[in-house]
């Protein structure tokens, strides 16, 4: 992925992640080579050769919270992310949840971490900030994508405040909410009603938490 001033990369944390399998998945990112013979100093060094030629300038690695300094493999994983930061010229950006109450911000090795980090906590997107709507702007990019020739563009960000409502603004539950009830309308191609309708999304069983605390009450 490039941006205007710079590749961007992303990195996933694998579960029970060791050294090797997380910067063998910075490898395989970008499209780098890994024989099964290659250590982990001949990976990283072809990442960190490779990161810089292409100009990465944003590392993002999500699922930060799965890393455990205080096993073994964890605190060499977490001193491998520590190696990165020295020595590629971008931007590490760590995705986690709740990372403050998990090991990863205790002990020596979380010290190190948190000293080189800028902590953002990130809530549900809000329906208005200052003059702006992100919740209904983030809608309208999605509008783009299902391909439903009879959808009328400008439909779901019309109901912006009840997507909202139903999804507590977070962007998960959004897409699912979304992705499901077009796969809903394009079974109903034949019919000619290839569009998403309110009635439709009220139609679609989210995650628990929405369907618990966020479904708006039917009067």
């Amino acid at each position: 992925m490039s941006t205007r001033r710079g590749t961007v990369a992303y990195a996933l944390v694998p579960p029970g992640a060791t050294a090797k399998t997380l910067i063998t998945e910075f490898a395989r990112y970008l499209g780098i080579p890994v024989a099964a013979r290659m250590t982990q100093t001949q990976i990283t060094d072809a990442v960190c050769h490779t990161y810089t030629q292409a100009g990465v300038q944003l590392v993002l690695i999500d699922e930060i919270h799965r890393l455990n300094p205080r096993t073994t493999t964890g605190a060499q994983t977490t001193d491998l992310l520590k190696d990165l930061t020295q020595r590629l010229p971008a931007t590490f950006v760590y995705a986690g949840i709740n990372v403050t109450d998990t090991p990863l911000s205790t002990g020596t090795r979380g010290a190190q971490l948190a000293g080189r980090a800028t902590l953002i906590t990130c809530g549900p997107l809000p329906a208005r900030h200052g003059t702006r709507e992100p919740f209904r702007e983030v809608i309208t990019d999605i509008e783009n994508a299902p391909y439903l020739h009879q959808h009328q563009p400008g439909t779901l960000p019309a109901h912006a405040r009840y997507l909202h409502q139903r999804t507590a603004g977070r962007i998960g539950s959004l897409t699912r909410l979304i992705r499901q009830a077009a796969i809903t309308a394009i079974t109903a191609i034949c019919d000619g009603t290839e569009r998403i309708t309110k009635t439709a999304l009220d139609a679609v069983t989210l995650d628990h938490l929405a369907e618990t605390h966020h479904r708006p009450r039917t009067r």
